[in-house]
């Protein structure tokens, strides 16, 4: 496994055209500190630049957690200059995994809380086995969702229900929050990581050039109205129709083979 930050606390491990980005910090949980933040920017750097990544699975190595979000313990000695200062470092954290330009998985068992669940939210899919528990609970202890949470959740599940998440501070199990589309998949307990992974497989089967203009498309897309969204969606199709990928595609089907993706 390729780590990263001082303390190795996240990784990189390769299965094929999958990536699966490691969160490994078992005696703090996962939780956020500057290092922790760090390592996350810096892997999530390493695989927007490979070109041989298709997908990406989050992970976590902690039996019961995902990821409790902010380290209150490290922030417990900050002074207010401290906190501004590292306020870069969370950000480049969760912009890293919001903008990696493949499709996310996030696999989440036990707690995913706070900014936990932002690195969540910051992927494309969730899936959670029956253990998990999600929330934004920053309200309850004098501040807000800093990682993204209070833009990605309402994008995910509408403007009333997030503001009752977030102004509550409630923790959500997993089967309400499947219900409340708070995560996407239910897997069997145990098996959040595989299913995760799983699914990457099969998204990578597809054509590369195809599934990074496909999110950026979505991405950009959006939010705005109709007739700016399919121009959106215009440009993304214009960057890959005259690709090696749609000429590969169009062969391997009219010649009843798998296509072997230049990506290009």
């Amino acid at each position: 496994m390729q780590r990263f930050g001082e303390d190795g606390w996240v990784g990189i491990e390769r299965h094929g055209f999958v990536a699966e980005l490691v969160m490994d910090r078992p005696k703090a949980m996962n939780a956020v500190s500057t290092a922790m933040a760090d390592a996350l920017a810096g892997a999530c750097a390493e695989l927007a630049a490979d070109h041989s990544v298709r997908a990406v699975v989050l992970t976590s190595t902690h039996e019961r957690a995902f990821c409790v979000g902010a380290d209150l313990k490290e922030r417990n000695s900050f002074t207010d200059a401290d906190l501004m200062r590292q306020r870069p470092h969370t950000r480049a954290a969760y912009t890293g995994v919001l903008e990696l330009p493949v499709p996310t998985v996030a696999a989440v068992h036990g707690f995913a809380l706070g900014g936990g669940f932002e690195l969540a939210l910051a992927c494309d899919l969730i899936v959670a086995d029956p253990t998990a528990v999600v929330g934004l609970p920053e309200v309850s202890v004098g501040v807000i969702p800093g990682g993204g949470g209070t833009q990605l959740l309402p994008r995910r599940v509408g403007a009333a229900r997030a503001a009752e998440l977030v102004f509550t501070a409630r923790r959500v199990p997993a089967p309400e929050a499947a219900e409340l589309g708070l995560v996407d998949r239910l897997a069997e307990e145990g098996q959040d990581r595989a299913e995760a992974l799983e699914l990457a497989a099969r998204i990578a089967r597809n054509s590369p050039v195809g599934l990074r203009a496909a999110k950026r498309a979505m991405r950009l897309g959006h939010g705005l109205d109709l007739r700016a969204g399919l121009e959106v969606e215009d440009g993304a199709w214009r960057s890959v129709a005259f690709s090696g990928d749609r000429a590969e595609g169009v062969a391997a089907f009219n010649e009843k083979r798998d296509p072997q993706w230049p990506g290009e």
